[in-house]
């Protein structure tokens, strides 16, 4: 682990310790590149990264996904599309019988060169996990950027046209919601009933569900929070709203986090503050895992682990409770 890390992040004593269950995700970062550069993204991603899974980590990770008996493979980025192997290892996957979950941030899809990705998601069956912040064009592009917002209308409306979103479609179209600031995320029912209205009222946008994360206090969120004196404030209220019973649901007891050079973690949070496996010293590769069960092992915790934790939960498939 980097002796750089802020102290707040370095493994924790506080955090319940907890352990691995049965693998059944492996949650994959195809790089940093994105078109966008968004006030509250962890990866600090954009578009002058370079960072960028090559072919043979993309056959590895197939590979894992032959012998792990995982079933669901996440990809994330950056915006995963623009690593030039996507559309193979998405193929590839499915041709396995596994679940392919892309998180898009739906304005790639008016990226030049993206003309039918939204075509080929659903000639493949992937599941879109879509990032909208908000559903009140100002709240977006002061989170996103300038024209954010009309650009997601149109790439959800791109997925719609396909069946995204629409019953019996079987093609699944789920949204995220992240607060503006540092406060925990609203109810997600009602907040879920509340985005499907105005969305489909004003803009005849349909999709199945919404996600409600906590923003993590690390890299741009963290920097911000740091810049307005107001970290530790943060930092206080997702350890009073911490509850126990969220522990059995965190996305970590069920997931590994692969980064851009096949490095693997407990999730893709310590994956960006490059908190080992498990803390063990020296980091493990996704080659090292090959044939072993992680079930068991202790995951390493540290304080951001209370943003998963607080309230409601927070995982990358939304609320826990």
């Amino acid at each position: 682990m980097s002796s750089t890390l802020p102290l707040s992040f370095l493994p924790s004593s506080t955090f319940p310790a907890i352990r691995r269950g049965k693998l059944e995700t492996l949650q994959v970062n195809l790089g940093y590149v994105c078109n966008q550069t968004c006030f509250h993204c962890h990866v600090n991603a954009g578009p002058n990264r370079r960072e960028v899974m090559d072919r043979g980590t993309v056959d590895l990770v197939l590979n894992c996904l032959r012998t792990s008996g995982a079933t669901t493979l996440d990809l994330t980025g950056g915006a995963p599309e623009l690593n030039p192997d996507f559309r193979y290892l998405v193929t590839e996957a499915r041709r396995l019988g596994v679940k392919v979950i892309d998180r898009c941030n739906l304005t790639i899809l008016e990226q030049p060169g993206q003309d039918d990705l939204a075509d080929f998601l659903a000639a493949q069956g992937v599941d879109v996990v879509a990032s909208l912040p908000c559903y009140l064009e100002e709240n977006v592009d002061a989170q996103r950027g300038d024209g954010v917002f009309r650009g997601s209308i149109r790439g959800l409306r791109q997925l719609n046209a396909r069946g995204y979103g629409q019953p019996g479609s079987g093609l699944v179209l789920d949204l995220v919601y992240n607060p503006q600031g540092p406060t925990l995320p609203p109810p997600q029912g009602p907040l879920e009933a509340d985005y499907k209205r105005h969305l489909e009222k004003h803009y005849g946008v349909r999709f199945n569900q919404l996600y409600t994360i906590a923003n993590m206090p690390i890299h741009r969120f963290g920097k911000q929070l740091r810049r307005e004196g107001r970290l530790d404030e943060y930092m206080t209220l997702l350890r009073e709203a911490h509850r126990d019973e969220n522990l059995d649901a965190v996305m970590c007891r069920s997931l590994i986090s692969v980064d851009w050079q096949g490095y693997v973690y407990d999730c893709d949070f310590n994956q960006m503050l490059r908190i080992p496996l498990g803390g063990a010293p020296g980091r493990t590769h996704l080659r090292d895992l090959m044939g072993r069960d992680p079930a068991g092992r202790p995951i390493a915790v540290a304080d951001h682990c209370y943003g998963c934790t607080a309230g409601q939960g927070s995982s990358c498939g939304g609320a826990l409770s």
